[in-house]
């Protein structure tokens, strides 16, 4: 968007910033950007092309599984990692079919933790490493308290994993539900957004509509408080209606479906 149209040019010099400098401090969206005659000035193109390479750097980053494993260690449930069937990242963004399968030894060592689990968390890295080393842990701090009687899976990272890596992830476990925490795709003003899919009774069949989800949480975005509480909330929800997608709403204005005292089978 150019510089205001209605602020006279200076005989001396560019046109007026007029309103805009004021209007940036409500969003990190690139507005009113300074021109140079048709094109844009040196430095807001400078800062995109820097903003580009980052998003690119954060979709070939890898996700170093044993910082995440450290800093997830303070919280109350075990974790383990493993791989999805694309064994490097190359192949993995070339070939998304195999980032949402486990390889066959990830499968089995998940198999060996089967048990009468409610819920499965799951880590990976999607799009962006970046994301889910830096968010993860505080959204799970956050959230893990607000979910007192579930019964819990371990923890589990996938590395080179997509979101529909998390039904395989749930059903070698034996959940009844998976929230997969995920790098989304890099903007030009967010490489290291994490967005949040829950799913109910995930299984080889599940479509994206059957799925809910929490995007761009990260300080600038949806804080690591609020989007926990959302992610209890949807939890909650979904637990008590026995579905997620579509069909499950999100009713934020209304009442909290709080846990406990929540129906079980």
């Amino acid at each position: 968007m150019d510089d205001d149209p209605k602020m006279p040019a200076s005989p001396s010099g560019p046109v007026s910033p007029g309103i805009w400098p004021a209007l940036r401090a409500y969003t990190p969206a690139r507005i009113g950007l300074q021109r140079a005659g048709a094109s844009l000035a040196t430095g807001p193109l400078l800062d995109m092309r820097l903003a580009h390479a980052q998003a690119r750097d954060a979709v070939l980053e890898p996700l170093d599984t044993e910082r995440l494993l450290a800093d997830l260690a303070p919280l109350s449930l075990s974790a383990l990692a493993v791989e999805s069937a694309a064994d490097d990242r190359e192949r993995y963004l070339m070939r998304p079919d195999l980032g949402r399968r486990l390889a066959p030894d990830s499968a089995a060592a998940l198999a060996r933790q089967a048990g009468d689990f409610e819920l499965a968390f799951v880590i990976a890295d999607g799009l962006s490493a970046r994301a889910v080393q830096a968010h993860a842990a505080p959204v799970l701090a956050a959230v893990l308290p607000q979910l007192p009687h579930w019964r819990i899976a371990p923890l589990v990272i996938v590395r080179h994993g997509r979101v529909a890596v998390g039904d395989e992830v749930a059903a070698a476990l034996g959940a009844q539900s998976v929230a997969i925490l995920i790098g989304e795709r890099p903007g030009l003003s967010a490489p290291d957004s994490m967005g949040a899919y829950l799913t109910w009774q995930p299984g080889p069949e599940t479509t994206d509509a059957e799925r809910n989800c929490i995007s761009n949480i990260r300080p600038e975005g949806i804080g690591y408080a609020d989007g926990a509480a959302k992610l209890a909330q949807l939890l909650n929800a979904m637990r008590t209606l026995r579905l997620s997608g579509v069909r499950l709403k999100d009713d934020a204005v209304g009442p909290v479906i709080r846990d406990g005292g929540l129906p079980r089978e």
